[in-house]
């Protein structure tokens, strides 16, 4: 697909802005909670400049993307009970706001209830060498260069391994990228998913280099959600947005829309008959479909598969804040 026009002097003095990494990246670290990797190719090479970037933006040729293989939502083998009274959050409630795009140029708001700009799939390589998709989104920062999905998306949990390749290509739909592709520089999640795969912590942030098709960054490109926490267990109203295989078959957007409420632990439940595929897509409170964006306030993490209408997601507590200002705090300026 054609990428729209923008003016020449804008496209060249945003291509000259930073591309690569921050100085002080770490090729792998952890701190209170949270871990990185920098992000690689699926031959070991570090994905540290523009160059690389690029390569892996273009290993995704329409082929690889139609081989890949949706994760799936496998039960919990240890379903946390959920019996007893409802926690209260453990600390106050606190919000990162939206942002709609920077360039008018982008503005592409052909949005309908089932369809956000700033949701995508993403696409990796597992460390088996299969190529594999989950869902993910935009979240607004400072740096405006965060994605925001499933921990196990990123990483496959206890005794696994970091994935590689990792591209983000938002409102992805049957073959057709509207906004070009955005690859990972780092990729970030909690701690006790990659030592322990729990799915309390089933929560990943990737870095993203500019990119499609403009060279700008992704939120500039098409905006970013908000972020919640401490918001409670129940919420009256969430928008699930995602890459489902059993409904239209990973290759558009699907919703659903439900009240959440404890799952034990420290997750949340709504209703849904998304399945496979729709890993790491967000839950959105006071989404606005006139604008595709919302506040992510949970990620879609695991359910019954086939499914029973139901799934479940991390509870969106000062963890997740933890992880974003982690993420935030190693990318570019």
């Amino acid at each position: 697909m054609r990428k729209p026009a923008l003016a020449a002097a804008i496209v060249a003095a945003t291509l000259a802005g930073s591309l690569g990494l921050a100085g002080s990246a770490l090729a792998g670290g952890t701190d209170a909670g949270n871990s990185t990797s920098v992000a690689r190719t699926s031959d070991g090479r570090a994905v540290n400049n523009e160059t690389v970037a690029k390569e892996v933006a273009a290993f995704w040729t329409p082929e690889r993307m139609a081989s890949a293989v949706d994760l799936d939502l496998p039960k919990s083998t240890s379903t946390p009970s959920s019996t007893g009274p409802t926690p209260k959050p453990n600390g106050r409630p606190g919000a990162i706001p939206p942002a709609l795009p920077s360039l008018a140029g982008t503005n592409d708001f052909g949005i309908q209830l089932n369809e956000s700009q700033t949701v995508g799939k993403v696409y990796f390589t597992l460390p088996n060498g299969q190529p594999s998709g989950c869902s993910a989104s935009t979240v607004n920062s400072g740096k405006r260069r965060l994605v925001m999905t499933a921990g196990h998306c990123v990483h496959s949990g206890a005794g696994g391994g970091w994935f590689s390749n990792w591209v983000f290509v938002p409102r992805y739909r049957n073959g057709s990228i509207p906004f070009g592709t955005f690859t990972a520089s780092l990729l970030t999640a909690r701690t006790a998913w990659i030592n322990s795969s729990s799915q309390d912590e089933d929560m990943g942030i990737a870095i993203m280099f500019n990119g499609g098709y403009w060279g700008l960054k992704v939120v500039d490109t098409v905006g970013g959600n908000g972020l919640r926490w401490n918001w409670g267990y129940n919420v009256a109203l969430i928008t699930a947005l995602g890459y489902p295989q059993n409904l239209g078959g990973g290759e558009s957007q699907q919703y659903c829309q439900s009240g959440t409420w404890w799952a034990g632990g420290q997750q949340i439940r709504m209703w849904c008959g998304m399945t496979w595929g729709a890993s790491g897509g967000p839950w959105l409170q006071d989404y606005n479909d006139q604008n595709g964006i919302g506040y992510i306030n949970s990620v879609v993490s695991h359910g019954d598969n086939p499914g029973n209408g139901q799934f479940d997601g991390p509870y969106f507590d000062n963890d997740i804040k933890s992880l974003f200002d982690y993420a935030e705090s190693l990318s570019p300026a």
